[in-house]
């Protein structure tokens, strides 16, 4: 009666190891802790528990195809379990493994570009290119004939490559992202930022989207002090009102292609309607892509009686503001003297 006793339970631990595939405690723990070298693998399509349980054992992530069967059972995931590309790392648990796939997680390969407040479309292209994200020929075609369906822009808009419309933010692509799809996100977001409230706003100042855009782009060039942003659009604005030239070097620069601190006498004289010293106005189009403080600004100036302003030479990109030219010339000393 014992011997039937303790061959019973013979069988049923027998029996136990058998339905559990002989699967240990250290089963499902990693591989190797301390690793950090990342893995991808594709769960092709129809996949199983057990036959993803058998690629990723034989791929050296996991240490038994039958622990993850087991973990995927306890964890009733069978039914998530998802095909695609997946990163793991030997250093993930059975546990850890299994959400990763029964979660969806698939990798994406990605990178990432930062687009700052004040970059011309040129610096775009070349920071895109740099990496060998986009065919610049390919990106600067599609700025003029792609098929880009926004209530903001106009014809006018592709023929200065849509310079000021793509937003700058921090932007995450797939790797291998179309020209189309990149510009495209970029005026996405440009839509997103640019609400019905500003639209309205516009219109009763009189202006349109591109014009706004183009006094807002000319601000940001313009203005570093986030409070000063309103006030530069100001004096921009009183100068417009009362025929005088915006006088921005930013313009001028613009037409440079460069960031000349001081701008000589030739530079100022350049036969160009991008030049704010030779023509009154607005330039033709924006000369950078403007953050929404400086859309903001545009849209709301500060109601002001500037017309003038000079750097304060402080360090801290603060200017001095006049309301006369006489007054203007004692903030250029005082400038001077800083």
């Amino acid at each position: 009666m014992q011997i039937r006793k303790y061959l019973n339970l013979f069988l049923i631990i027998i029996a136990m190891l058998v339905f559990t595939g002989c699967v240990s405690e250290q089963d499902f723990t990693a591989v190797d802790p301390g690793a950090t070298d990342a893995v991808i693998i594709e769960i092709p399509s129809g996949s199983t528990a057990k036959s993803i349980g058998a690629l990723l054992e034989s791929e050296g992530l996991i240490r038994s195809a039958d622990a993850f069967v087991k973990k995927v059972k306890d964890m009733d995931a069978a039914a998530a379990l998802q095909a695609g590309q997946y990163q793991f790392s030997k250093a993930m648990s059975v546990e850890e493994v299994v959400k990763v796939v029964s979660g969806g997680e698939v990798y994406r390969n990605t990178f990432k570009v930062v687009v700052p407040e004040g970059f011309e479309v040129v610096q775009i292209a070349e920071r895109l290119s740099a990496d060998g994200h986009i065919d610049k020929d390919l990106f600067y075609k599609e700025l003029k004939t792609g098929d880009f369906d926004y209530k903001f822009l106009s014809p006018e808009d592709r023929d200065t490559n849509l310079e000021g419309f793509l937003f700058p933010a921090t932007y995450t692509f797939d790797v291998g992202t179309s020209e189309h799809d990149i510009i495209d996100a970029m005026l996405k977001k440009f839509d997103e930022v640019f609400k019905a409230e500003y639209y309205t706003q516009a219109e009763s100042l009189g202006l349109t989207v591109r014009e706004v855009i183009t006094m807002a782009s000319i601000v940001e060039r313009e203005a570093m002090v986030h409070d000063e942003r309103p006030v530069v659009a100001g004096v921009f604005y009183n100068r417009i009102k009362t025929k005088m030239a915006l006088q921005s070097c930013a313009t001028v620069q613009y037409i440079l292609g460069e960031r000349k601190e001081v701008l000589s006498n030739a530079d100022i004289a350049i036969d160009n309607p991008y030049n704010t010293y030779k023509y009154p106005g607005l330039p033709p189009a924006p000369i950078a892509s403007p953050g929404e403080r400086s859309i903001k600004a545009a849209l709301y100036p500060a109601d002001t009686e500037y017309f003038y302003f000079v750097t304060t030479n402080l360090g801290d990109g603060s200017h001095y503001f006049s309301k006369t030219y006489d007054e203007h010339l004692q903030a250029i000393e005082r400038s001077k003297q800083n």
